[in-house]
């Protein structure tokens, strides 16, 4: 966006980006979209005409146990930029959801089938889904849904204890400990190279045919968790001459197979996806390893019955 001469406003509270991935030509604003007042005035005192809405805290398996943070998070916090989109004219709300919202279905998930999440973060995204539907119902807000799935890339936040399942391998192989597998690692799903994310994204704000649409976003071929976990070795090996093994622990509650149909995206936004998966580990442990380690971050647990015990240490 900021190569194209638009002026963009970055606004994000730091809980799970980091100051230097926001670019110098970006006007950032360290703000927590909790307060709505502050929102409020963000969109106002800028005249904001497009709202890209990726903000999120998307950890699937945990948000049982952060319940109330989850709901604050995601349904308020947007709730607060949608308010705001209505009062202030903006032209047209991109909101990121999420593939979680088709819950337990056969895949390849399509845009027609009905949602049926199972677990809270993802009943977050369907709220928030159906908000913006009334929001153009009743004020004229025009919107598109994006459902982007299991994005891997250079600055990814790989010091999180809870998501981006190859991120966290790539920092754990780095500082010689185990992959850790939950259940027997069959599950499957389809890991996207953010590099294929970025045109489409771009063309949202004028492409009228993406207007009050949902659209599924991401790589086709899917791939279980044992494959990726051999990539992560193999990169790991190659790079740096390190041995990472494997721990299987316990299963955690989840939809075994996810991924999605994209025939939507390549008609209404000529999308094309060709993610190497190996080629994207390597990409984004190059990245990794010129970086400074930063500390693992952790969540705050309102509920620590049955947790899982990979998530006690």
């Amino acid at each position: 966006l900021i190569s194209q001469n638009h002026y963009v406003i970055g606004v994000d509270n730091l809980q799970g980006g980091y100051i230097e991935n926001v670019p110098d030509k970006c006007d950032f604003v360290n703000l927590d979209l909790v307060n709505s007042e502050a929102v409020d005035a963000v969109v106002k005192a800028f005249n904001i005409d497009y709202i890209y809405h990726f903000a999120a805290y998307a950890a699937v398996g945990l948000s049982p146990f952060i319940r109330n943070f989850n709901y604050t998070n995601n349904i308020l916090a947007s709730a607060n930029l949608i308010n705001a989109a209505i009062k202030y004219n903006v032209k047209k709300f991109v909101f990121a959801s999420s593939m979680d919202v088709y819950g337990d279905q056969k895949p390849p998930f399509t845009e027609e089938m009905k949602p049926n999440p199972l677990d809270p973060y993802g009943i977050a995204k369907y709220a928030v889904e159906m908000d913006l539907a009334n929001a153009h119902r009743q004020f004229g807000l025009k919107y598109t849904i994006i459902r982007p799935h299991n994005i891997i890339g250079p600055r990814q936040n790989i010091w999180d204890k809870y998501r981006n399942v190859a991120g966290i391998w790539i920092r754990r192989a780095l500082a010689n400990q185990p992959l850790l597998i939950y259940g027997d690692g069959e599950q499957r799903r389809a890991f996207s190279d953010v590099d294929y994310y970025l045109e489409p994204f771009t063309q949202l704000m004028h492409n009228s045919s993406t207007d009050q649409q949902i659209i599924n976003l991401g790589a086709d071929q899917d791939y279980s968790i044992n494959e990726l976990a051999k990539i992560v070795q193999e990169v790991a090996r190659f790079k740096a001459g390190i041995q990472a093994n494997i721990e299987y622990r316990e299963p955690r509650d989840e939809v075994n197979h996810a991924w999605c149909d994209h025939t939507k995206a390549k008609k209404l936004l000529n999308f094309n996806d060709d993610t190497d998966l190996y080629e994207l580990v390597l990409k984004t442990w190059n990245w990794a390893v010129q970086i400074k380690p930063k500390p693992v971050k952790l969540m705050n647990l309102e509920i620590e019955k049955g947790l899982y015990s990979y998530w006690k240490e």
